[in-house]
């Protein structure tokens, strides 16, 4: 086989494998795509005799040159339930279900909702539902009233489930966190979370078996509280500082936005890459 149609070849198969297995990094590395160029190129001059296959393996290379060195790397989009999140790349709002709802992430555009599932393209992105570990917190006062819940610093003010989308380290172990307030009690709390595992290898929670938040209240001005540090398993309380906390820890999706190569043009590309080898053959059984 003649180096043209190989180079031609290899075109197509890298295209393919970024819409088809996406997500990887080599995909935004520069000598990668200097080398899908360069094939690129290599296959159309020497497919210039037929210039549906030339138009084909052009268009194609154009479309996966441009997701790698100008798509945006691969994000997670985490959104509070209940809430909407605008996705440029998709064209549309993600709306995430409610808390512990077994609903899948929907994606609206154009005044349709189309339920993302496991994975979902769209012309220039996929987007693929991840699992994400939360936390459901009920707050209630010494007379068992409930504490309304405010999150200043949060993507959703007024929600209960907490997104520990930070991270810090405790004796060499790395534990997602978050931060809320109790207006009404005038406290600040922090919740930090170990993980089932992560709880199983710490000899002062490993009796409680399962995953454990750790909290710690402070008063407005950001001052410790006695008796302000406690844990709790999930569905369990604790009294901390004059307040009632109960976590819940669940599993609630994420979006990962993926960029992959403008599909429309890739399938046209894709379409005369075909037509133009249909007309070759049938040029050579003439």
């Amino acid at each position: 086989m003649k180096p043209g149609p190989i180079a031609a070849a290899l075109v197509v198969v890298g295209a393919g494998a970024q819409i088809l297995v996406p997500g990887r990094e080599l995909y935004h590395q520069g000598w990668y795509n200097v080398l899908l160029a360069a094939l690129a190129l290599w296959g159309v001059l020497h497919a210039r005799r037929t210039p549906t296959i030339a138009f084909g393996v052009g268009a194609i290379a154009l479309a996966a040159v441009a997701s790698g060195l100008l798509g945006p790397d691969t994000r997670t989009v985490v959104g509070a339930p209940g809430t909407s999140v605008h996705v440029d790349e998709a064209g549309g709002a993600l709306v995430f279900p409610i808390a512990q709802d077994t609903a899948p992430v929907t994606l609206e555009r154009g005044g349709n909702a189309e339920p993302i599932g496991a994975r979902r393209y769209t012309p220039n992105v996929v987007l693929a539902s991840v699992s994400r570990t939360v936390v459901a917190i009920d707050a209630r006062d010494a007379r068992g009233a409930h504490l309304t819940l405010t999150q200043p610093t949060g993507s959703a003010f007024l929600s209960p489930v907490l997104l520990m989308e930070n991270q810090q380290d405790i004796n060499g172990l790395m534990l997602p966190y978050d931060t809320f307030a109790l207006p009404a009690a005038h406290r600040i709390v922090t919740a930090v979370l170990f993980s089932a595992a992560q709880a199983a290898s710490t000899p002062a929670l490993a009796a409680m078996h399962g995953p454990v938040v750790l909290f710690e209240v402070e008063d407005d001005a950001g001052a410790l509280l006695p008796h302000g540090i406690g844990v709790a398993p999930s569905g369990t309380s604790v009294v901390l500082a004059g307040v009632r906390l109960a976590p819940e820890v669940f599993s609630y999706p994420a979006i990962e936005v993926i960029s992959i190569p403008n599909v429309p043009v890739v399938a046209v590309g894709f379409a005369a890459v075909f037509i133009g080898l249909l007309l070759t053959r049938k040029r050579s059984a003439g």
